[in-house]
């Protein structure tokens, strides 16, 4: 499947495993003006237990009401129920009588019951019941993705709805909302992962083919560091640090030639010391393994195969640039950083060096045409490109391809902060929907009058918040910047201890405090979320990230924060929960060419 844009890179052959696409539907006629359909049930997919925050359902035609998501063929059992409820306030609702409905990889436990309600102004009179309709289509991400592609490319309504939960509140031409062009893709490919579940049976190598300078290890590093924050045991295996371990990290230009047999059988060595170590590495647990390397032949290329086989599937990830400029600046950044030139103190000759090296293996250089490949071509500056991927499948290596479709190197600063102080923070209440107390309307104020200063070149910057009341007033003041809700920013849902506060919980619920304290990534609140839960609906948030070549500004909560800021800061899962994310503070991720670095600005005690 293809399709490619000034600003969209295109994709060419895709063959991608599908997610299950679920439609809910329900034949209601209104009772009354105010009441419309919605859904709630288990988080993160079907939506909330709150009834506040219960998914609408859309009308289908003047009876029909519908709501569509996307879950993973081996998802687990959702518990979901109806209810009626007005749309802008949160009673009276009417919850339909009955047990929970049971959602089991796709299909829906017990007879399809009616649905039926009482609401109270119906008083004795005969109780009404509505029809329930389900249908589960298997959908390839990359149908999913192009219909949220039309939408944004078109402003025409997408053949999927339901799918990305976010409202945002500045119009494009026309009058039509646009939507994140990322988001529709990433749930379908993504959103499915529980990753408090078993993992995929098979393990995975990314072998990277390239020339020298072509963003290879930038990539790698990447992709790495994505996989772990999603919960996939990942490692790099960097084949350049085992020749230097074993031959020294001055190797000149020769070394590196294609008719040098010392030079090719000492490289060979390494290359399969490494993939060694990470075979090795995968039968102790290991999942992905991202091997680092030019792999440049189709020589070392069967090689490698052959050493997988029975232990791991390989994906080849090629990456080809042509721009000129880009691989000049990237040879003189290796100059700078690479540990092969670190004694050079020459840097010409350094660079006269590299450039004899590149041009050996450009002599020898064969195309991937083989096997289960990703070709990245002319992605590295996020303007455009084209992405080409043959015989992949599986969810796992679809989520790679869109996470890989969205990454670029346009340096830009990422401002992650808190709200200002909330009137529950003040009585040390969790959750919530307060509004600032004082404190917190200050802050406000000189949050707005920072990122005036520190953005006022940016006029693409946009501003990031929840849907929380917190968090929007927090934002009010900052003027001229567009700003977007995403309920994928709320707050960790606390579920039935939504409201208490730490001493009410450890009273009055001392079993739930222990648990939680003993392991807070893995804890669910009841009828609530984890904090894996949270890095799953955060997925389409980090996506769109990278994808932004602006300035991003996003006022949020505690844990989503916590959750965020590892993925920049590359932190184990298990540190996440206990991440210092102050209030009253701007932490500065700056995005780019040699990395991530970060600031951190107190602007309030």
């Amino acid at each position: 499947m293809g399709g490619s844009s000034s600003r969209s890179p295109s994709i060419s052959h895709a063959s991608v495993g599908g997610q299950l696409y679920v439609s809910l539907k329900m034949e209601y006629f209104k009772i009354g003006d105010e009441l419309i359909p919605h859904v709630f049930g288990s988080v993160p997919i079907i939506g909330s237990w709150d009834p506040a925050r219960a998914r609408r359902m859309e009308r289908e035609s003047a009876s029909m009401w519908e709501l569509s998501f996307v879950v993973p063929p081996n998802h687990e059992t959702l518990h979901f129920l109806f209810l009626l409820k007005p749309d802008e306030r949160d009673v009276p609702f009417v919850v339909e009588e009955g047990p929970d409905r049971l959602l089991t990889r796709g299909n829906l436990e017990g007879d399809a019951r009616p649905a039926v309600f009482r609401p109270p102004e119906l008083g004795d009179k005969a109780i009404p019941e509505y029809k329930v309709f389900m249908k589960v289509d298997v959908v390839s991400p990359f149908d999913l993705a192009a219909s949220w592609r039309a939408y944004q490319e078109n402003l025409r309504p997408s053949t999927v709805r339901g799918i990305p939960d976010i409202s945002i509140n500045v119009a494009s031409e026309g009058g039509h909302e646009a939507m994140p062009a990322a988001t529709g893709a990433v749930v379908a490919a993504a959103v499915a992962d529980q990753m408090h579940g078993p993992k995929e049976d098979r393990r995975l190598a990314i072998v990277l083919v390239g020339l020298p300078a072509r963003g290879k290890t930038f990539t790698a590093a990447k992709l790495t560091r994505y996989l772990q924050w999603l919960g996939h045991e990942t490692k790099h295996f960097n084949v350049g640090k085992y020749r230097r371990l074993k031959h020294g990290s001055n190797q000149p230009a020769d070394f590196f030639r294609g008719d040098n047999p010392e030079g090719m059988e000492a490289r060979n060595e390494v290359a399969a010391l490494a993939m060694e170590d990470m075979l090795s590495w995968m039968q102790g647990g290991g999942q992905v393994g991202i091997f680092d390397a030019t792999n440049s032949s189709r020589q070392r290329r069967n090689m490698l195969m052959k050493m997988s086989e029975g232990n791991c599937k390989i994906i080849f990830l090629e990456t080809i640039c042509n721009d000129e400029l880009i691989i000049e600046r990237n040879i003189r950044l290796k100059i700078q950083q690479s540990p092969d030139y670190e004694e050079e103190t020459d840097f010409e000759a350094g660079l006269r060096d590299f450039k004899e090296r590149l041009a050996n293996y450009d002599k020898v250089y064969d195309p991937v045409d083989e096997g289960s490949y990703i070709k990245m071509i002319d992605m590295v500056s996020g303007q455009g490109g084209q992405i080409q991927i043959n015989n992949i499948s599986g969810y796992l290596p679809g989520r790679i391809v869109f996470f890989l479709v969205n990454t670029h190197l346009t340096p830009r600063p990422i401002l992650l902060t808190r709200h200002g102080e909330s009137q529950d923070n003040v009585r040390g209440r969790i959750g919530g929907d307060s509004v600032l107390s004082e404190t917190g309307d200050l802050y406000s104020e000189k949050l707005a009058k920072f990122v005036e200063e520190r953005l006022k070149s940016e006029r693409t910057a946009s501003i990031w918040t929840s849907t929380l009341q917190r968090t929007i007033m927090t934002a009010t003041p900052i003027v001229e910047l567009p700003k977007i809700q995403w309920r994928a920013l709320d707050e960790i849902n606390a579920g039935v201890c939504d409201g208490m506060a730490y001493e009410e919980i450890k009273r009055n619920m001392p079993e739930e405090y222990e648990s939680r304290k003993k392991d807070k990534l893995r804890y669910r609140y009841p009828r609530g979320e984890s904090y894996l839960d949270v890095i799953q609906r955060l997925e389409p948030v980090i996506i769109e990230l990278e994808r932004q070549r602006a300035p991003v500004v996003v006022i949020s909560h505690q844990a989503v924060l916590r959750a965020l800021y590892a993925y920049f800061a590359d932190r184990p899962l298990k540190e996440i929960p206990h991440i210092e994310v102050p209030l009253h503070t701007v932490i500065e991720i700056q995005m780019g060419v040699t990395g991530v670095q970060e600031k951190r600005y107190k602007l309030m005690d």
